[in-house]
């Protein structure tokens, strides 16, 4: 091999023609044809600075919106078993046969259904209260939820301990609706119990025991208080 042909072949190796683009760029990146046959393509130096940075964001912004919509379709989850629970609930409470059947299926689907300590239905007096009913003096379905304009309670009430009888100490949060039934309309109220502080807080909506509650008020009615 001749001088010229061998200096030829040192050219052509790749540490040289690594430090040939290095020193000379402008032959690479001016020469969109050969750039188009390489398949590359020519960018800003400042694009390369920020492309990991703008991948990080895009990355995290995914990861917000993944948590968002997990959070999001498990509440909907919540929301329709709790939904599917309360219908089941009120063909139990339109099957009961008088006022104590009635105060049992209340508890059982409390228990059953909902996960609860219980829930009771309580009436004021000075009229007879039906079985299985808790009987309350007159003002205290006030005192319980807080005030005469008040229609329902969500967390924990000490007042309202005693309607859980020997079950009490199980109790850490209510939900509580008042009731006005038969007509003149006597005071009382559904109260369910949960063992877990945030099983009913204040900024919860009341909305399902508020219509359990409608349910049992004109399932009541069908019957007299004997």
């Amino acid at each position: 091999m001749d001088a010229r042909a061998k200096a030829n072949t040192d050219a052509l190796e790749p540490g040289a023609v690594r430090r040939f683009l290095l020193e000379h760029p402008q032959v690479l990146t001016e020469d969109a044809e050969l750039l188009s046959e390489l398949g590359l393509k020519a960018v800003p130096p400042n694009v390369v600075e920020f492309v990991p940075a703008a991948l990080a964001r895009v990355h995290e912004a995914h990861k917000r919106e993944s948590a968002a919509r997990q959070q999001l379709e498990a509440t909907a989850r919540d929301n329709f078993h709790a939904q599917a629970q309360t219908h089941g609930a009120v063909i139990d409470l339109l099957e009961a046969r008088n006022h104590a059947d009635l105060a049992r299926r209340v508890d059982e689907l409390a228990q059953m259904r909902f996960g609860l300590v219980g829930g009771v239905v309580a009436l004021e007096g000075p009229d007879r209260t039906p079985a299985g009913w808790r009987t309350l003096i007159e003002g205290q379905v006030d005192l319980i939820l807080g005030g005469s304009q008040e229609l329902a309670f969500m967390g924990f009430a000490p007042t309202a301990l005693g309607l859980f009888a020997e079950r009490r100490d199980q109790v850490f949060s209510m939900a509580m609706v008042r009731m006005a039934i038969w007509e003149p309309a006597r005071q009382g109220l559904i109260a369910f119990a949960s063992s877990d502080p945030e099983g009913f807080t204040p900024d919860m909506g009341h909305e399902l025991v508020s219509f359990l509650a409608r349910v049992v008020e004109r399932t009541a009615e069908r019957w007299p208080v004997l």
